[in-house]
């Protein structure tokens, strides 16, 4: 369980330098190898004091998804700010979720 748990650590701690750094691939990399461990730990039995670890690593978890929401609303803006098409909450006609272009005029011609 140790090496599950030490697993899923690491991973988690990638995934957050990952997005502290805005690397795209690590972060891919990260989540990849966090699935994996995840997997592992929650295929044994917690044993000793592994739930108080466990409860840290959820910790850890939490924040990186904080981190994450972050990142999306920032490429949201900046998507919305360079004329982008983003996903709104518009559905068409036949009650199927739809984006909506958004035009913005990003200098004088």
């Amino acid at each position: 369980m140790a090496d599950a748990l030490d697993s899923l650590e690491q991973a988690l701690q990638a995934e957050r330098r990952a997005l502290l750094e805005h690397d795209v691939d690590a972060l891919l990399n990260s989540t990849q190898a966090k699935l994996v461990a995840l997997r592992r730990v929650e295929s044994q039995p917690l044993q000793g004091h592994a739930s108080d670890r466990v409860a840290m690593l959820s910790e850890l978890n939490r924040a990186n998804s904080v981190l994450l929401s972050r990142r999306r609303r920032e490429v949201t803006w900046a998507l919305r700010h360079l004329g982008r098409v983003e996903s709104t909450g518009v559905y068409d006609a036949a009650g199927h979720a739809g984006a909506r272009p958004q035009a913005r005029c990003l200098g004088i011609g």
